[in-house]
């Protein structure tokens, strides 16, 4: 653990946190990832170093950079690397999920005493100094409620609020990251970087906020109360605040030790992650926007414990069923239909001039989970495969230059490509097409965890 004074503050002002990894990241995209794009070998050991450093200076930097760093933790990366170099970059980055310093106990005690009036001790019938997750913008304690209750207590760290006001206003450095982003992964972040910066940032302004998270958790828990397979924490009110935010404390293996698991185990998780996405997608009209894996806990009994809810997206009326529009023409390879819901959703204009049936071998390049034979095993290969499809020099290229890119298209890429990569570290073998069907065209329930869902389903939203 760090000492007090190595973590008694987050480095702030502007120069403080751009100059480190503006350099770096312009290194970066001048050098080792641009190599690789175009096919030339870079030096292994010094490729490392530098995946290590980019750890280092995001996860200290906490806030913002650290929260964008994450998004190269699970991302699937594609063709932007060579096998052996795309496995050393993400295996770094991954450990932002996992390895991201801590604050010292003191300053922990600090906030808590600021925000629920009372020290750890007199707060909690129980604290453990020792966090257990360690994020971008607050890290996780294990506490027993003078009830008994267990829960797990996030506390922001402090500054932190100020140093994403220092990121935020660079709109250069985050439009450079955006930069080394789409070189590795080319085509998620399609077209001006600094719109794709500006979204990002409103979404990480709002994740400062622990009442509103709380708000929406509370909404999320109420709404699957009761679930089979899908556990969300409770939220302890009298206990959370702005910068605190108390919740039931759920236990699960994490992703890596999930990934050991038996096929049918890993199926079932897997098929769990995915009826979560079109659930929330069709009865609560909410997406919640950070699916990283550090963010499930998987159960023994095929539960999946779904945690943060900092950055949620309320899809605007009408919007789920022109998703869901979409999803059926691709699966009925209706180009016309497609290209009618895309164009509802700004993705197209309608005087664009590109072939409807282009635009449908591209989507269905991406949703190869549900156009392909079933039953289909997805698997990281897969995933990143759908990632290439992004690329504006890849086989869709054309499409993907014609595309325009909506406010939030940033956040919504982001949530299904980290569902699907997720997934595709389970191996999970099923008929998704299937799955997909009972959400968006009433198919019956097509296992037995769809017969439970509905079950539910039904009893839950059933007139009282």
């Amino acid at each position: 653990m760090p000492d007090q004074a190595s973590e008694a503050s987050i480095p702030t002002g502007r120069l403080r946190r751009v100059v480190p990894l503006a350099g770096l990241a312009a290194r970066s995209a001048g050098d080792s990832v641009l190599a690789a794009l175009q096919g030339r070998r870079s030096d292994p050991e010094r490729y490392v170093r530098r995946a290590e450093r980019y750890v280092e200076l995001l996860g200290r930097s906490k806030g913002a950079l650290m929260k964008m760093g994450q998004v190269l933790a699970f991302v699937p990366f594609g063709a932007g690397l060579s096998p052996e170099n795309r496995e050393v970059f993400q295996a770094a980055m991954a450990r932002l999920q996992t390895d991201a310093p801590p604050m010292a106990p003191g300053l922990v005690g600090e906030v808590i005493s600021a925000e629920l009036g009372g020290s750890p001790s007199e707060v909690f019938a129980e604290f453990s100094d020792e966090p257990i997750a360690a994020a971008s913008i607050g890290q996780v304690h294990r506490a027993r409620l003078g009830d008994g209750r267990e829960v797990a207590v996030k506390v922001q760290y402090p500054g932190v609020a100020d140093a994403i006001a220092d990121d935020l206003a660079n709109t250069e450095l985050m439009a450079v990251f955006f930069q080394l982003l789409r070189s590795v992964v080319p085509g998620i972040a399609k077209g001006d970087p600094r719109k794709a910066a500006a979204d990002v940032a409103a979404r990480i302004t709002e994740e400062l906020d622990y009442t509103r998270e709380a708000a929406d958790q509370a909404a999320f828990a109420e709404f699957y109360r009761g679930h089979p397979f899908i556990r969300i924490p409770a939220v302890v009110p009298e206990r959370s605040t702005r910068r605190v935010l108390t919740q039931e404390y759920l236990d699960g293996i994490d992703l890596r030790a999930a990934m050991e698991a038996g096929q049918e185990l890993r199926t079932r998780w897997a098929e769990v992650l995915f009826r979560f996405y079109y659930s929330n997608i069709r009865d609560l009209g909410l997406m919640n926007a950070d699916p990283h894996p550090g963010n499930y806990l998987f159960g023994a009994d095929g539960s999946v414990a779904f945690l943060d809810f900092g950055s949620v997206i309320r899809l605007a009326p009408g919007e789920s069923d022109r998703v869901f529009a979409m999803v059926r023409a691709v699966i009925r390879q209706d180009a016309g239909a497609l290209m009618a819901a895309l164009v509802a959703e700004n993705v197209f204009w309608a005087g664009d001039r590109i072939d409807p049936a282009d635009v449908l071998a591209w989507y269905s390049a991406l949703f190869e989970g549900i156009t392909g034979p079933q039953p289909m095993r997805m698997s990281p290969e897969f995933s990143r495969r759908s990632v290439e499809y992004y690329s504006p020099t890849g086989p869709f290229g054309k499409v993907i230059r014609s595309l325009r890119t909506p406010d939030d298209a940033v956040f919504k890429e982001r949530i299904d490509l980290g569902v699907r990569a997720v997934m595709a570290e389970l191996w999970p073998v099923a008929d998704w097409r299937a799955i997909v069907a009972e959400y968006i065209e009433d198919g019956d329930p097509s296992t037995e965890a769809g017969v439970s869902h509905w079950a539910w389903r039904d009893g839950r939203l059933a007139p009282k």
